[in-house]
């Protein structure tokens, strides 16, 4: 007759003690949200946004859609996807303004998608900055009244690299249109790398900022609907628009320019604007004239070569 084998009590604890910290680290991380330097999971984006509060943290969000908003009141928080492209963000908007609400000292929002945000203002934006710096990656904007709408903050930066910003813009509301990305005063305002497309009305990139680069960027207005210009400085500014592929659609608002200079007037100098090494040309089917440069100022915006199709004048004074 065969003994039966006893766990010794001691190794049996052992085990357990061991088995404990995996299970609890596995409940944690099975929440959307995840606080990596803790480890703490949460359910709702806004729970691990006060978590870190006005201290530093990265939240990790997992592949997934989700209708969460956030506000970001302080504190500096990177908003991570674990995979690049496979966390939506679809709807959410806090106080009727944006799934991201900011106004800490910093954010960096990496491979996240912001998808049909839209409030009654018609300035739904993922992203909502009212101050504080914003570093943006491989992000993707789309389907909404807005990509990225800033406020007011003249001592900080915006950097936004290797993005996509489709089907942005509405001129529906009575207060104005919304565009792809609208900057307020801010320091500076960087895109490289990034793509913007089908515009639904507005402009593609309109920014009041100080300081502007624009550069490996392509806008492809092919299939936009009633859209203005693609880059608009509407106070002026300097700084250095370069290296983009811009091809101007059919269906326009206004295709009098392609890049305008301060025609709200001028609040900042364009003397050190550089716009060199562009292509700028009509989408297949389009015939009409257009200038490439529109200055409302007698700032000397520098104009570099420019490969610009048949019927795009390099510049004029307005």
């Amino acid at each position: 007759m065969k003994k039966s084998v006893r766990f010794p009590l001691i190794a049996l604890a052992v085990a357990l003690a061991a088995a404990l910290p995996a299970a609890f680290a596995s409940a944690q991380t099975a929440a959307p949200f995840v606080v990596e330097e803790t480890g703490q999971g949460f359910t709702r984006l806004q729970d691990a946004v006060t978590a870190i509060g006005d201290g530093s943290g990265t939240i990790r969000v997992a592949n997934g859609r989700y209708g969460d908003c956030a506000v970001q009141g302080a504190g500096a928080i990177r908003y991570v996807a674990a995979t690049p492209g496979q966390a939506v963000f679809d709807g959410g908007a806090c106080e009727g303004k944006g799934t991201l609400v900011l106004r800490g000292r910093k954010a960096e929002v990496e491979g996240l998608v912001f998808a049909n945000i839209r409030v009654a203002d018609f300035n739904g934006a993922g992203i909502r900055l009212e101050k504080g710096d914003l570093v943006v990656r491989q992000a993707w904007f789309r389907d909404s009244q807005q990509g990225i709408l800033a406020g007011v903050d003249t001592a900080s930066a915006i950097s936004i690299d290797k993005s996509t910003f489709t089907r942005l813009g509405t001129c529906e509301g009575p207060g104005g249109c919304a565009h792809s990305i609208y900057i307020g005063d801010y320091g500076s305002l960087s895109v490289t790398r990034s793509r913007f497309e089908a515009g639904r009305g507005g402009h593609y990139v309109k920014s009041r900022s100080r300081q502007v680069a624009v550069i490996g960027c392509s806008f492809d207005d092919t299939a936009g609907r009633e859209t203005n210009y693609m880059i608009d400085l509407p106070g002026g500014s300097s700084g250095r628009i370069a290296n983009n592929w811009f091809v101007q659609g059919q269906s326009k608002e206004n295709y009098s320019a392609f890049i305008t200079v301060a025609p709200e007037g001028r609040q900042y100098s364009s003397a050190g604007l550089v716009v060199e090494g562009n292509d700028a040309r009509f989408a297949p089917g389009v015939s009409r004239s257009s200038t490439f440069v529109a200055n409302w100022t007698d700032d000397p915006v520098r104009i570099g070569v420019n490969r610009l199709a048949p019927g795009i004048k390099q510049r004029d004074r307005r």
